[in-house]
Order: C-alpha cells, then structure tokens, then sequence
C-alpha cells in the first residue's frame, strides 16, 4: 500500500478506506437541514438554470437574455461592467478602457428600461451579481417593475449585496465597512415591508474561492459573514424570523467532487444551527438556500474544450450537494466572455443532468455514504474551528480590517499555486498531456466605441430631464445620508428622477468618504 498521502483543496486528508461514518436520523426538509431544505428536493422542483451575462450596452445584453429566454433559461443573472460596479458613469475618467468589458454598463434608469425591453419583472426572477451600488441597481429595478405595472409584493430575485467580500476578496468597494453596513441593513428593512419576496443579500463564498482561498475558507468566511449580517440587523431592531428568510448564498463549486459535495452539505447544517443560536425559531428563518456558480478560476486558456467536462463535474457536484440554483460556466471563459455557443452548451450541461442522469430521483443520494458523511463532519469541524478564531477577533468586521481573512486567503492561494507549478497537482493540459497551442478563434470582443455610445446616452438624458427635480432629490438624498433615515425611499426618488448612477454614487461618496 502507497505511503503517500491524498489530501483535498483544503488539506484534509483522505483515508483509503472508510467502513463507519456516524450514524444520522436526519431527514431532507428539517433541522438542521444538512439533507436539503426540501423534504422532495428535485422531485417537487427542478433547480433554477440561471445563465450569468451582460456585457456591452443594454442593447446587447437584453438580445442575449431573449436568446437565453428562448433556450430554457429559468431565471436571469445580470453582470455588470467594473464602472457601474464601483458608481462611476460611463463617461467617468476612471471608467476609460472598461465600459462594457466585464459585463452592462448601466448609467440611469434608461439603460435598465432597455436592458429588460419585452421581459416582464413580474414573470421572472433575475439575480444582479452588484455589491457597492446594489441599493442603486435594485432602486432601479424596482422603478422599471413600477413602470410595468408589477406588485412590488410579488417581484423576486437577489442582489448580492455582500460587501465583507468585497473587502477581503473581490475589491470593488466604495465606502468604509460601517457606511456600508449601514446602506445593507436600510435594504433589508426596506424590502421586509415594501419588496417583501426580494432576497436582500446573497452572502458570497465564490469571490473568497476565486481569490485562492480552499473549500473550507470559503466555507468558514463566508458564514461568519453571514453571521456579521445577522447581528448588524439585529442591532437595528430587525427580526431574524423575518429577515433571515430573505438571506441567500452563493458558492462556488470547484473540481474536488466529494470535498465539494460535503462543503454544502455542511454548509446547511452550520448555518441552521448558528441562526438558531441568535434567536431563529421558525425552520425556514434557518434554511441555507444557495446558488452554485462552477469555478471560473479552474478554467483554463490551454485546451479550453476541456472545460466542458470540468464544469460538467462541478455541476453535478452542486447538484448532489443540493443546490437551489446554478450558473455554468462557457468553456472558453478563461479567454473572453463567452460567445452564445458556449453559453448555450454551459447551460444544455444543466439540461443533461436535470433530464438524463437520474440523480434527480431522489433526495440527497449520497447520504450514508461512509466517506462523504465522514467528510462533511471533518468539514464542518475545521470551518468552525476558523468562525471560532474569527469570533474571538470580535467577527467578520474587525477580522478584515486588521487584514486576518486577506492574508489567510493569500497563503492559501500560494500554496496551490506552488502545488501547480511543482507538478504536485494536476491540472490536464497546463501541467502535464500538455500539447501545441491549439486555437479556439471565435472568442467575443467588446469594442472601445461602447464608452462612446454610453457617452451620448448620457449627453442626451441629461439634456431632456428635469434637471431641477434631478437636483432637489439628490439634495434630499444627501441630508438622508447625514441623517440616521434610510436610505432606500431617497435613492428611489432620485433614480425616478434619471439622476445617474454616478450622481447618486457621489452623493454618498460626499459624506460617507471612500475607503
């Protein structure tokens, strides 16, 4: 028998053999959920196949979401361009050389009128992957639901909202933690009474894993995220029973399949047990419900065809770990946005295994399974023991502004790095049956001329609006902020007004001051 030893992403190691496992009476769709949060799963309701895009102009984007639409897309996920992520307008010197680039740029609420021409709100759930504007994007969405009649009761998808991340991973932030915890807290309690079925964050574990941090990081920090979000809203005098309903997650599913099956897995059982343990008595306040985007870091330029069967891995491992939505990945993601080909084969990879593999069947197939119940237990444990060292620090706050979750990501970031490039681990076509470049030409380009167009939208919007209007509610807007009101019913009106993104962002920026 080999010496060596097998261990996953995260360093735990593998036994090569497991005949026990503890012994669990746990049923699907009970606390503490760790067999889904459906007692029929599957069987009563398929996941949603949600296909993340957006790029270039709204023009563009709302021709792919028919495209997708029109191929079996249940539900839509908006990208957005790096400049309306950080609240700049298109014409911004900052914004130069990325309109248009990593997803829509959306400058007023014109743009999002044209983004969603011919789809009804109140017919679809759209996911919007926005963080320091979220307030802004969702005031938007909001004002266009109005505008088409819908009941602002009845309308649902996400916001990510999830600002802690961007801090110690993904880096587009605008204003110190505390502001911004503030502006997160006014969404939940604006949307409790006014959007009461929007889910109001979506606490993000995919950017921690694409920064390089292990399936058990992600884990761990992205709960005790979590768990800061539950305490800000109960400082503000919220309800858990109420608002926790209205948390979602978002993970990330890389190539280790069991490791990533009982990462979920134990993801719904911690979380029962921390909401429980802040005050949650009704069974839905503590159900973990998450989407499941494949790994964009595991993709590579080299032999991209290959990515097909790594992102069919990694869906399937979401889908046994009892996912509630899921984005696959285009195969040729590692060189461009994906092209509609490989959009509409990221998403027949859904398809397959939803309709031809069986393993919707029956809920949570691999329970009992002496390794992946073992692997979910030593999961758990060593994610606790970080939240436990995190709590210490006085939580997920103070954890990143004395930089502990930044540095721990980085370590772990070079240590993968360092196993790739030491032949250590595998990855097929860059380290090892490696072969001659082959090429992949169709590859999708955004053109500079999109700042143009943006530039003239916005030239023409501000040359037929009431821009008196415009100014008396960004007035209003920033004695709010000053103040200790929400924020959201201002952010609205001045949206309602076509005050820009850009604008409102600076009204913020004018007193809460850039971090």
């Amino acid at each position: 028998m080999s010496d060596k030893k097998h261990l996953t992403t995260s360093g735990i190691e593998i036994k090569d053999l497991y005949t026990t496992a503890k012994s669990s009476e746990e049923v699907p769709g009970q606390y503490p959920f760790t067999r889904g949060i459906q007692k029929d799963m599957y069987r009563g309701r398929l996941w949603t196949m949600r296909q993340y895009a957006g790029f270039s102009t709204a023009e563009e984007s709302n021709k792919r979401y028919h495209y997708l639409l029109a191929q079996g897309t249940m539900g839509l996920s908006v990208a957005f361009d790096l400049p309306t992520q950080i609240g700049y307008d298109s014409d911004h010197d900052m914004a130069e050389g990325e309109v248009g680039k990593v997803g829509v740029a959306i400058d007023s609420l014109k743009d999002i009128e044209i983004l969603f021409e011919g789809i009804e709100l109140k017919n679809i759930t759209t996911s919007m992957t926005i963080n320091a504007t979220a307030s802004i994007l969702l005031a938007m969405y909001i004002a266009l639901a109005k505008k088409q009649g819908a009941d602002l009761k009845e309308i649902s998808g996400t916001i990510q909202n999830d600002i802690l991340k961007e801090y110690a991973a993904r880096g587009t932030y605008i204003y110190p933690p505390k502001p911004s915890m503030r502006i997160i807290t006014d969404i939940f309690e604006y949307c409790s009474k006014e959007v009461p079925k929007w889910n109001t964050i979506s606490i993000s574990g995919y950017h921690i894993r694409e920064a390089g941090s292990t399936a058990v990081q992600e884990l761990a920090f992205t709960l005790a995220n979590g768990k800061a979000y539950l305490n800000a809203a109960l400082d503000k005098g919220l309800d858990i029973n109420v608002f926790a309903k209205r948390l979602s997650f978002f993970f990330n599913c890389h190539n280790n399949f069991f490791e990533e099956i009982a990462k979920f897995r134990a993801a719904r059982r911690m979380w029962a047990h921390i909401t429980k343990s802040l005050g949650a008595t009704d069974p839905k306040a503590m159900m973990l419900r998450f989407h499941t985007q494949t790994g964009g870091s595991t993709l590579t330029a080299q032999q991209p065809l290959n990515n097909v069967i790594r992102v069919s891995n990694q869906a399937m491992a979401a889908v046994l770990g009892g996912t509630q939505s899921l984005h696959t990945n285009g195969y040729d993601e590692a060189l461009s946005l994906p092209t509609e080909a490989a959009a509409k084969i990221a998403l027949r990879t859904q398809q397959v295994i939803a309709f031809e593999s069986g393993v919707t069947d029956t809920v949570d197939p691999l329970a009992g399974s002496y390794f992946v119940e073992s692997l979910t237990d030593e999961i758990e444990s060593v994610a606790l023991a970080y939240i436990d060292k995190i709590d210490a620090m006085g939580g997920s706050v103070n954890a990143i502004e004395n930089g502990y979750i930044q540095q721990e990501i980085a370590n772990a970031s070079y240590q993968y790095q360092k196993e790739v490039e030491q032949g250590e681990r595998v990855i097929v076509g860059v380290n090892k049956f490696t072969q001659e470049k082959e090429g992949i030409t169709d590859v999708l380009n955004i053109d500079e001329s999109i700042r143009v167009i943006q530039t003239d939208k916005l030239d023409k919007l501000k040359a037929e609006r009431d821009n008196e209007a415009v100014k008396l509610a960004l007035t209003n807007l920033t004695a709010a902020a000053k103040s200790e009101r929400n924020l959201m019913p201002f952010i609205l009106s001045a949206v309602e007004e076509y005050a820009t993104l850009g604008e409102i962002a600076d009204c913020m920026r004018n007193v809460f001051g850039e971090y």
